[in-house]
């Protein structure tokens, strides 16, 4: 569904992300983790569109995005949740949801008709903005916002506007989910209702998530798959309970990989130097 082939980006001298090949398939969580500074939100924003690549490509149901702006690649499917919230803060969290609804459906070529093309149908128009407004009350109930609708999103504690973003990101109804640190911020008690919203989520086995974490508990509850990146480099990639074990992630963690001779440490179970004909293939889990 989603693949990355050699994906890089520098900044000045420094390589960020350093030609990263992974391939995510429908119905798996894949959960990206590594040390700070390895390179996994910025890998997001290269997959997403925040970001351009300097070398490689990003292809989504067999499409080239690569070339495409953020708005197109949510459009396309790609839904991304940020680790810093981004809401409209003065509007209310029913009216911040109802717009993503807007926009998914009117994206997708339904929801009015607009002026230009033949005047406006305000019965339509009417009708729309209510099923949109009702979707949006069903999403705050799901996130557990309900009595909290009519408040702007100013006045709402952080863990409250994390579990809205998260409502935003479910109304938009994208082929990939993206959870960049989706429990940040939060207090205990609010945890386990955002860890259910993408519990069911992967439930639905044409759906695509990615999660960036670094509650390693929760990485292992919920993965499919671990990828994890140090100093820019996919060092490892396979079933969780492996790939936590392995000495390549226990040395990431520490700061270690790569030490010797400036060397990427091996993906686990792959060869230690993929071949040059190798190096655009995609890793699959």
């Amino acid at each position: 569904m989603l693949e990355t082939v050699d994906l890089t980006i520098r900044f000045g001298g420094h390589v960020a992300v350093d030609h990263v090949s992974c391939r995510f398939e429908a119905g798996t969580l894949t959960s990206i983790v590594g040390p700070n500074g390895a390179g996994k939100t910025t890998y997001f924003n290269l997959v997403s569109g925040q970001l351009p690549a300097g070398e490689g490509r990003v292809r989504l149901a067999g499409e080239d995005i690569t070339a495409l702006p953020a708005p197109l690649r949510t459009r396309r499917g790609l839904g991304r949740a940020f680790q810093l919230t981004q809401l409209f803060p003065n509007l209310s969290a029913e009216e911040n949801v109802r717009l993503a609804v807007q926009a998914r459906e009117q994206g997708r070529g339904r929801g009015g008709v607009p002026a230009w093309l033949g005047g406006i149908d305000l019965w339509r128009v009417w009708l729309d903005h209510r099923a949109w407004t009702d979707e949006a009350r069903a999403m705050l109930e799901q996130v557990r916002l309900a009595d909290k609708a009519a408040l702007p999103v100013a006045a709402l504690p952080h863990g409250d506007q994390r579990k809205l973003e998260v409502a935003l990101l479910m109304a938009l109804d994208p082929k990939v989910y993206m959870f960049d640190e989706p429990t940040a911020g939060m207090s205990v008690d609010e945890v386990p209702v955002v860890l259910d919203l993408i519990r069911a989520l992967k439930s639905r086995k044409d759906r695509c998530i990615l999660l960036v974490e670094h509650k390693m508990d929760v990485v292992s509850e919920l993965s499919d798959r671990i990828v994890v990146l140090h100093n820019g480099r996919l060092v490892a990639d396979g079933e969780p309970r492996a790939v936590i074990a392995s000495p390549i992630v226990q040395q990431a963690y520490l700061g270690a990989v790569g030490a010797e001779a400036g060397a990427p440490a091996e993906p686990v179970g792959a060869p230690s130097r993929p071949s040059p004909a190798e190096r655009g293939r995609s890793r699959h889990v």
